[in-house]
């Protein structure tokens, strides 16, 4: 009879192989399903999600991008040309004025005074010269006693005439049409004659104007009349058309560039003198060009090339390219115009990889 010793270790050898043996079959079971999965893994292909996007055929311009600041054309700084104390203003800012209309009115009883005295000394002088006239005709006077009195005359005369301008420009007008842009007269101000304090300024807004500075080496791409493109990222950026009007002829050495001038039509009136633009001048323009996002080209070391989709593949093919505008490249050789090619998922993509179109 076996003792509870001999018991105890028959039971735990037993166990022991049990345990061993279920291990043994896991392991084989583990084996086999990584053998599995490997060779599937082999076996399976997978597809590199993309998105892609056919070519196109239009028109493309070739533009030299630079920024502006529209300028009003036409501007005036009203300054007082008399003396006086102001006693009325007649308009505010915002307020559209024709040329010649009145602005303000400065005191003018002192001017008023003034002429009357020169135009009462002329009458005097006028009655004077002609008694001295009928004598004079008989050589009762010397020559050099009436000529002394004709020149007192015409001076006079003069004095008339300047009283008179003196008078008339107590009265504030506009020199030009257009909006006040600013006023800083106040009502009663004492304004002193061509004081540097401006009055009144007055900007006309129908044509604006945008300065552009160029380097020389775009000279010869300029010419007048040239259309550009400016872009008003204040009004939600709107695009306006306008072109070259003036081309400065020399070359400022310090910077290397060239001034243009660019007119800019506003009969709605809605640009505004001091708005900033982006502006594109049009250099040329190719017509049923193929064309090509700019997000499917990829360049390596100055090599231009893009991702054809093919039979769900993507095939690799080297570009040349040309004009390139609003997010589109011409495509000058390389591709016929036909195809479909990547524009997101490509950056990690070789040659011949499997894809997956999965456009949103």
């Amino acid at each position: 009879m076996e003792t509870y010793a001999q018991l105890l270790k028959k039971a735990i050898l037993t166990g022991g192989l049990v345990a061993l043996s279920l291990s043994l079959v896991a392991c084989s079971d583990a084996d086999a399903v990584d053998d599995v999965a490997a060779q599937e893994e082999v076996e399976t292909v997978i597809a590199i999600p993309v998105e892609a996007q056919p070519l196109t055929t239009g028109s493309i311009s070739a533009t030299y991008a630079t920024t502006a600041i529209l300028e009003a054309k036409e501007e005036a700084f009203v300054v007082a040309r008399a003396s006086g104390i102001i006693e009325a203003i007649y308009v505010e800012e915002g307020d559209y004025v024709e040329k010649g209309q009145v602005l303000a009115q400065l005191d003018k009883r002192r001017y008023e005074l003034n002429l009357a005295k020169a135009r009462a000394d002329l009458a005097g002088l006028e009655s004077e010269l002609e008694k001295v006239n009928k004598v004079y005709s008989q050589q009762l006077i010397s020559d050099d006693t009436y000529d002394k009195l004709t020149a007192q005359y015409e001076s006079v005369q003069a004095l008339v005439r300047l009283a008179e301008l003196d008078l008339k420009e107590t009265t504030i007008i506009a020199p030009i049409s257009g909006y006040v842009a600013e006023r800083n007269a106040k009502v009663g101000n004492l304004t002193e004659s061509f004081q540097r304090e401006r009055m009144f300024h007055i900007v006309q807004q129908s044509n604006l104007q945008g300065i552009v500075y160029l380097p020389e080496n775009e000279l010869t791409n300029v010419k007048l009349g040239q259309p550009a493109t400016l872009v008003v990222s204040a009004l939600n950026n709107a695009e306006v058309s306008g072109q070259v009007q003036r081309i400065s002829p020399v070359i400022d050495a310090a910077t290397g560039t060239f001034k243009v001038t660019l007119s800019v039509p506003n009969q709605d009136g809605y640009l505004k003198a001091g708005m900033f633009t982006d502006v594109a001048l049009e250099y040329a323009q190719h017509s049923n060009a193929t064309l090509l996002p700019r997000r499917a080209l990829v360049t390596i070391d100055n090599q231009h090339s893009v991702f054809v989709v093919e039979d769900g593949v993507a095939k690799k093919v080297n570009i040349s390219t040309g004009f390139e505008q609003n997010g589109l490249i011409e495509v000058m050789d390389g591709l016929n115009g036909n195809e479909t090619v990547v524009t997101a998922g490509h950056q990690n993509l070789k040659d011949q990889a499997p894809i997956e179109v999965v456009n949103s």
